[in-house]
C-alpha cells in the first residue's frame, strides 16, 4: 500500500507538485513523464478502498487489478490495468475500490493535484486525460453489460478484449492468474476452466499453459461475445 510518507518525493514545500522537467510546461509529453516510478511485487496493494485518492497511478510495466470485496465476502475485480492504462481516477476524495499488483508492476506515482493543474493550462494534456477517462468508463459500461450474458458469452467476450489490448498477434498471454479471470466475469474458477476446456476441444481457441491462448477462430470469438 502506498503511504504518504513513500509519496513525498512526489512533493515539494508545503504539500506543492514537483512540476514537469524543465522544457516540458507546455507539451503533452509532460503528462507521461510526471511523478516518479514505484515498483510492487506480487500481489501487493497499491491503494485501499476508502482511502484519499491524493494520487493517479499509469502502468508501465506488469498489470494491476482494481477490485472490491462484497458483503459477503465475495470479490468483485472491477477492472484490469495494463502498460499504458492510467488508474486511481476517483469524481470524489477517496478511492471506491483497492488496487493491487497481479504481477511484478512498475507504476508512475503522479499527484492528482499536479495533474489537474497541468489540464488547466495544457489543453493537449486536459484531451488526454479526458480521453482515459472515457475510455475507463466506456470499459466500465461494458463490463456492467457483459455481466449478463452467458458464461460462454462472456469468456469470449474476455479473450477478444484482452487481444485488442494486448497484442495483434492470434495469441495472448494472460498477465493474469483464472482465479482473476473468475472474479472479474462473475463465475467460478470452475466455470471458466471448463469453458476453456470447451473452446479448446470446438478448436476455437488453443492452450499452451494456464495463461498463452492461441485464437484460432477469431471470427467464432467475435459473433460470441457481440
Amino acid at each position: 500500500m502506498l503511504t504518504l510518507t513513500q509519496a513525498k518525493p512526489f512533493t515539494s514545500g508545503s504539500d506543492r507538485a514537483v512540476p514537469p522537467p524543465a522544457g516540458l510546461e507546455n507539451s503533452s509529453d509532460a503528462l507521461s513523464l510526471m511523478g516518479a516510478p514505484m515498483t510492487f511485487s506480487r500481489n501487493e496493494e497499491i491503494y485501499g478502498e476508502s482511502e484519499p485518492a491524493d494520487y493517479l497511478y499509469k502502468v508501465v510495466s506488469g498489470a494491476v487489478r482494481t477490485y472490491r470485496v462484497l458483503d459477503d465476502g465475495r470479490r468483485q475485480i472491477i477492472a484490469f490495468h495494463l502498460p499504458g492504462d492510467m488508474f486511481g481516477m476517483e469524481f470524489g476524495d477517496a478511492h471506491r475500490c483497492s488496487a493491487e499488483a497481479i504481477g511484478s508492476v512498475t507504476v508512475r506515482v503522479l499527484k492528482r493535484s499536479a495533474v489537474l493543474a497541468l489540464a488547466d493550462r495544457d489543453s493537449d494534456a486536459s484531451r488526454q486525460i479526458w480521453e482515459m477517462t472515457a475510455r475507463e468508463l466506456q470499459r466500465a459500461q461494458d463490463h456492467t453489460l457483459l455481466l449478463i450474458k452467458t458464461a460462454e458469452e462472456r469468456l469470449a467476450y474476455f479473450l477478444m478484449e484482452m487481444h485488442s489490448r494486448l497484442s495483434a498477434r492470434n495469441e495472448v498471454n494472460l498477465p493474469m492468474p483464472r482465479q482473476d479471470i473468475a472474479d472479474y466475469l462473475g463465475l467460478t474458477i470452475e466455470t471458466v476452466s471448463r469453458m476453456f476446456t470447451q473452446f479448446e476441444h470446438a478448436s476455437t481457441i488453443g492452450l499452451s499453459g494456464s495463461r498463452r491462448i492461441v485464437l484460432r477462430d477469431r471470427a467464432a470469438l467475435n459473433r460470441l461475445s457481440a
